[in-house]
């Protein structure tokens, strides 16, 4: 049997034990360790199983994850994402469907201090769709709404998809992708908005008129901002200016998020040594919890890798779409539907360690450059966020509100893939939304 056909075999193996259930990162551990082991030696193994780990651990790049994971914990337990939502509301009131385009830019700015699909969406979901209810909107537009609004948290920088995809593809800087991600995430922000207003004047029923808010109280509303405007503004225009590098930004970003906690809960009378101790342990074992699960996925990941290298999918794949006589952006729609598909079936963590090795080599041979495909993958896996039968979001929000039917959550985030679509299309004629910010990196 040939390397090639046991590669396949693998992929196909892999998909089946995701079907059942298996905890991702387990599953790629399992049939990269297995097709290893087959195609080389139980020896050759073993003993990437005992490096390939200590060597991820011991990777420099990796430390910005967890800080940028607990910079989003401080944040939740400082209360930004309410002040956030506040704010937007108040100062879109006057558009159509006002609460949904409020709950689109708030996770928009939540997106900017947290970097998680997951947590964006569980954070923003809680906190609007109470308030939609109360005005009687519609739950397919609530939900759809927050399930898009979701998806911009691993757009809008910091995000971890992003950092995962930079150390993979050596060529891309983590900061670079970052600065990359603001001008599409803002724009997949506004496309958003506009997909709720076309609804909403299209059938009035789905979203009552806006609350009315005086000046004074838009004004007063802007204080919500303050945190996000120093968290975003210390990451990002650190990194920007390259006075610090991205591991230092995070920890920057970590350690101010913890100071608005403690300044907020000061505010707020809240700051007792026993509630400081509650929310501060929370936000480490929260973190713990999800960089081990996201360290397991890494993992598991790399030694899949490994051994679809030594299958040479990869190469073999890269040299038959590069023989082939079509267009470029074409192959980029192709892989737009394997994204599609995939996004049915995993997040977008084990998506993006399972397919840069096969698509970075294709993408690179039709001429794209690393900073312009990496914005691309993501904008890519966020269709896979909201598609059924999976969906991460869409599950997210039935936890949330949990006598909604996951069929009526569904039928809300599908105008928002077309949305989607629309953004990559317009990515594809002006790249310059993703490349023009990173040229100005000194």
């Amino acid at each position: 049997m040939s390397s090639l056909t046991i590669g396949i075999i693998g992929i196909i193996t892999f998909l089946v034990l995701i079907f059942l259930g298996m905890n991702i990162g387990l599953a790629l551990l399992i049939v990269g360790f297995v097709g290893y082991a087959v195609i080389v030696n139980p020896v050759a193994a073993l003993a990437l199983l005992r490096t390939d780990p200590a060597t991820q651990a011991s990777t420099y790049s990796f430390m910005v994850i967890p800080l940028f994971i607990l910079m989003g914990n401080f944040a939740f337990h400082a209360g930004l994402s309410g002040g956030l939502y506040e704010c937007a509301n108040k100062w879109l009131n006057r558009l159509p469907g006002s609460l949904a385009c409020a709950t689109v830019a708030a996770c928009a700015g939540f997106g900017a201090i947290c970097g998680s699909c997951a947590a964006t969406c569980a954070t923003m979901g809680t906190i609007s769709i109470p308030e939609m209810r109360k005005y009687g909107y519609n739950d397919r537009l609530a939900t759809g709404s927050i399930a898009m609004g979701g998806t911009l948290g691993i757009l809008i920088p910091p995000s971890t998809p992003m950092i995962i995809y930079c150390i993979m593809v050596t060529e891309a800087s983590i900061g670079a992708l970052f600065i990359a991600g603001i001008l599409p995430g803002l724009l997949m922000a506004v496309l958003c908005m506009a997909t709720i207003i076309i609804q909403v004047i299209a059938h009035p029923a789905m979203a009552p008129r806006g609350e009315k808010f005086s000046w004074k109280e838009r004004l007063k509303s802007l204080r919500g901002l303050i945190g996000v405007v120093i968290l975003f503004g210390a990451v990002l225009g650190g990194m920007f200016s390259g006075f610090v590098s991205v591991n230092q930004s995070a920890a920057i970003g970590a350690f101010l998020a913890l100071i608005i906690m403690v300044v907020n809960m000061k505010i707020r009378k809240e700051l007792t040594w026993k509630n400081f101790y509650a929310h501060f342990k929370d936000a480490m074992w929260t973190t713990i919890r999800t960089f081990a699960m996201t360290f397991l996925i890494i993992i598991g990941a790399s030694v899949f890798c490994k051994f679809l290298t030594i299958t040479k999918i990869p190469m073999t794949l890269a040299n038959y779409i590069g023989s082939l006589n079509v267009n470029k952006y074409i192959i980029i729609a192709l892989m737009t539907l394997i994204y599609l598909f995939l996004g049915m079936i995993m997040d977008e963590l084990p998506m993006i360690m399972l397919t840069v090795p096969i698509f970075w080599p294709i993408a690179s041979e039709l001429g794209f450059s690393p900073i312009w495909f990496g914005i691309f993958i993501i904008m890519s896996m966020e269709l896979g966020a909201i598609s059924p039968p999976v969906g991460l979001n869409c599950f997210i929000i039935s936890g949330v509100a949990k006598d909604v039917p996951l069929g009526t959550i569904y039928k809300g985030a599908l105008p928002f893939m077309l949305t989607i679509f629309v953004g990559i299309a317009l990515m594809c004629i002006f790249p310059q939304i993703a490349t023009f910010l990173p040229s100005l990196m000194k």
